[in-house]
């Protein structure tokens, strides 16, 4: 079964309990046909015996045609034995019943108290049946009176009908598989849609979608599920090949530097002291910053793959003044202004303090110097958030959605005067998400950015 289609599995399995549901439905008519034939025929049976009440002595003439008789005497010994029939010419005498030579009779209910007794038998060198009727008679002196009819009659009624429920049945299931397979057909139609979609998929297709998915039913909602797939991994399909794509141009910048720095060289900057300098340094700044470039995307595919990160309890409030005193060192003339409550977290110290000093230097690179920056840290409902607004210029709403991409910047320019790769704030929010907690970002009342991080709280450190 396992290898038949589905198809030809639900085809099989309406076709078997249809041929079962017929099958019990012939046999149950079959038997209450014949049941009722007998039953007739018992009935004749009973009417018939009056013919021969008259004993050894009766008038045969009286005797219905088609029906034999014998008389048996207490002893067992047959006393009296005849076979009325109406012949055609030339037509042979039918063959008599073979009865038993010892037969038991009883009360019968249908007969009241006389004992009676109904069987069917063979007849002699022949395949032909007859119903037979056996009772004693008080006025035969206790003899046992034996009428016997054929059931020819009955057993070709009986089997014309088992022809024609053969017939019947055979054309009902012909009709129901036909039916059956035009209606799985149809109904089985959108899986094969669904194939041809996957084949196309397979062969590189991404565009392709299931048409038209009825949501009503099982396979319309597979296909609705399959367009839903699709549309996500279409979508990472093209982040994954514009982060490709940003990640070579921005690896080929400091590349093209480092290498013009070295024709710089080869074309004598080694015999002149301020050429030989100008080129070392040069190649020094942008080694660097293809390492930290290269570190970033290292850290993004390290979270990506769900490595873990160090979980230890840390104290957020430290390390948010570390992150404030260090920002200040670097801008002195930018106001930052602090707020925080004690709240201990468990992760990795290190990568908090990266999200602080992302944010911070987002701060930087995109508000005007002087711009007042604001940091608070505050403890709500078992977590810990940590906001940073600044009231700079802000951002517009596509902005606000897109600005936790990777290689986005505000700026769609590839200057680097507004920013550097556009990695910053989507290490925040990787590394944050790592951490359990969310990032996000809102508009500062009186114009600017605030972005808002929380945390779930972990255990206090021991004194």
């Amino acid at each position: 079964m396992r290898r038949l289609s589905l198809r030809a599995r639900l085809l099989l399995g309406v076709v078997v309990l249809a041929a079962l549901g017929l099958f019990a439905a012939d046999v149950a008519t079959y038997r209450s046909l014949r049941s009722f034939l007998v039953s007739r025929t018992d009935t004749t049976l009973r009417d018939e015996h009056q013919a021969f009440e008259g004993g050894p002595g009766g008038d045969e003439g009286h005797a219905p045609p088609g029906v034999y008789s014998e008389v048996r005497a207490a002893n067992g010994r047959t006393v009296l034995m005849r076979l009325t029939v109406d012949l055609f010419p030339g037509q042979p005498k039918p063959p008599a019943p073979l009865l038993p030579r010892t037969i038991h009779v009883s009360a019968h209910p249908n007969d009241g108290p006389d004992r009676t007794s109904f069987f069917t038998v063979s007849s002699r060198h022949s395949g032909a049946q007859y119903r037979v009727r056996a009772a004693i008679e008080p006025e035969l002196h206790g003899s046992m009176l034996i009428v016997a009819v054929s059931l020819r009659d009955v057993n070709s009624t009986l089997h014309r009908l088992f022809l024609v429920e053969l017939l019947v049945t055979l054309a009902v299931l012909a009709a129901l598989a036909a039916v059956g397979l035009w209606v799985v057909r149809l109904g089985l139609r959108p899986l094969h849609e669904i194939e041809l979609t996957a084949d196309a998929i397979t062969a590189g297709d991404l565009s392709r979608r299931v048409e038209h998915p009825d949501p009503k039913t099982e396979v319309g909602r597979v296909g609705s599920a399959l367009n839903e797939m699709l549309d996500r991994i279409e979508a990472s399909d093209r982040r994954l090949r514009r982060f490709i794509a940003d990640a070579s141009h921005e690896l080929r910048t400091p590349l093209s530097a480092v290498r013009a720095y070295a024709e710089l060289f080869g074309r004598g900057a080694a015999t002149r002291p301020e050429d030989l300098e100008r080129s070392m340094s040069g190649i020094v700044r942008e080694a660097e910053r293809m390492s930290v470039l290269v570190d970033d995307l290292l850290l993004l595919a390290r979270l990506d793959e769900g490595r873990p990160l160090e979980r230890k309890p840390v104290d957020l409030a430290e390390v948010v003044r570390e992150a404030v005193d260090a920002a200040r060192v670097v801008e002195p003339a930018r106001p930052i202004d602090v707020s925080v409550e004690p709240a201990i977290v468990t992760g990795d110290e290190t990568r908090l303090r990266q999200v602080l000093d992302n944010l911070l230097a987002n701060a930087r690179a995109h508000t005007p110097a002087g711009t007042p920056v604001s940091v608070e840290l505050e403890r709500a409902d078992g977590r810990a958030m940590l906001t940073v607004a600044d009231r700079g210029p802000g951002m517009t709403e596509e902005q606000a959605v897109r600005v936790f991409e990777r290689f986005y910047r505000a700026d769609s320019s590839r200057t680097r005067a507004s920013g550097g790769a556009g990695l910053g704030l989507s290490i925040v929010g990787a590394v944050v998400e790592a951490h359990g907690g969310t990032a996000e970002v809102r508009p500062t009342p009186g114009g600017g950015a605030t972005f808002v991080i929380t945390l779930p709280l972990g255990v206090e450190k021991s004194s």
